[in-house]
């Protein structure tokens, strides 16, 4: 074993994973299914909404000019509903009785609302002027035919789609959910649900990273399991169509870690070792033009790997933000923070009535660390420590915090 030749900064692993990750080609789905998904290009009306003027209340529709030397009496000459149109035309002195979302009568331009009418025998008691419009939705108010309602990058939202079909779309072109395989190596790990056994431990990376994977819009393979054995992950990564590839654990330089020698053999490995705490021994490489992590095996490093790195690779072939996916917020420190020149630190932490203080660490394989924790906090390679009061930028674990 030796240890690593260097140690890349965490500014030049983005870089290259930014210029090396593309968006995706589109494809057509129904709008249906359209919610969260990122539009690969823009959505135009093909309808107005709506399409006819309606009735925004219940009442009657009459002719505004007819209540201009209120009080009057109109006669009732029938009923509009939705989907059930008065068929005749409002003259002079007339009005019809509708409903909410019917359309407006030939000859009516506005709505008396019924809390204000007065109905008796077929004639309608009119007290004040009604002015024109009143009460009406007219044809495009909301949405004209051939706006553009929703731009390409969006990512669909449920009113979105709501609005889209609204509007007559049926299809949208949306970017292709980046396919992501999960190789997981390590003849110690045993599957969510088995039996226990000596020696052997459950692998809580991979249903961590799927779920984070989901989270970012990727479509996360079945995961396979493969034994500390170099033919084993070569055959993997020769057999995968995944955009971009997740080997957790074999990440560092022991005897036992097959995955750096691999990737090299069959492609390129760009990247091994970053100037991080934790997740230093993160890799990152390219085989038949995709994109392949080596992700360190303790859980905390596998989630930091995933948060900083291999997750803005899923994000930017996915059309999305690739930002770090959590809600940020600037809050003052309660309590020192220790690190080490020359290297980032991801720091577990949490907020409390007076201000942000670490989480007792107890290594990178604590995952209980960062469940404990409200979120973390990044400290810049060129510090060896913050002070109280110093304001940090937390990123929320929780969607909902901060």
């Amino acid at each position: 074993m030796k240890g690593f030749a260097g140690r890349a900064s965490i500014e030049a692993v983005l870089t290259l994973i930014d210029a090396r990750t593309q968006v995706l080609p589109a494809e057509q789905i129904a709008i249906t299914s359209a919610a969260g998904r990122v539009l690969a290009e823009p959505v135009h009306a093909r309808v107005d909404v709506p399409s006819f003027d309606r009735s925004a209340m219940d009442g009657y529709a009459l002719r505004a000019a007819d209540t201009r030397d209120s009080p009057v009496s109109l006669i009732v000459l029938g009923e509009a509903r939705p989907a059930h149109p008065f068929s005749g035309k409002v003259e002079r002195g007339q009005t019809v009785r509708i409903m909410t979302g019917a359309p407006v009568p030939v000859g009516a331009d506005a709505i008396l609302v019924a809390e204000a009418a007065e109905e008796r025998e077929g004639q309608l008691l009119v007290q004040s002027p009604v002015p024109a419009k009143k009460h009406i939705i007219c044809i495009g108010e909301d949405v004209s035919k051939g706006s553009e309602i929703l731009s390409s990058g969006r990512c669909l939202r449920p009113q979105d789609v709501g609005l889209a079909v609204a509007v007559g779309v049926a299809s949208v072109a949306v970017v292709r959910r980046p396919r992501v395989a999960l190789l997981v190596t390590g003849d110690e790990l045993l599957p969510a649900g088995a039996t226990p056994q000596d020696g052997r431990i459950f692998d809580s990376n991979s249903p961590m990273l799927a779920a984070l994977i989901e989270r970012d819009g990727g479509a996360c393979q079945p995961v396979r399991y493969l034994p500390d054995d170099a033919g084993a992950l070569r055959a993997a990564l020769r057999s995968t169509d995944a955009d971009v590839v997740l080997i957790t654990g074999g990440s560092s330089v022991g005897t036992e870690d097959h995955a750096p020698s691999i990737v090299a053999e069959l492609g390129e490995l760009a990247v091994h070792g970053v100037a991080l705490r934790p997740a230093g021994p993160l890799g990152v490489g390219f085989i038949a033009g995709r994109i392949v992590f080596l992700i360190p095996g303790n859980p905390v490093s596998c989630l930091c790997a995933y948060d900083l790195f291999a997750g803005r690779a899923v994000r930017r072939l996915g059309g999305r933000n690739a930002a770090i996916a959590y809600r940020q917020r600037t809050l003052p420190l309660a309590e020192a923070v220790a690190s080490a020149p020359g290297r980032t630190d991801y720091v577990r932490v949490r907020v409390k009535p007076e201000g942000v203080v670490p989480v007792a660490s107890r290594g990178a394989s604590s995952l209980s660390s960062a469940v404990l924790a409200d979120g973390f906090i990044l400290v810049e390679a060129n510090r060896d420590s913050l002070e109280p009061g110093e304001t940090v930028e937390v990123f929320f674990y929780d969607a909902d915090a901060g």
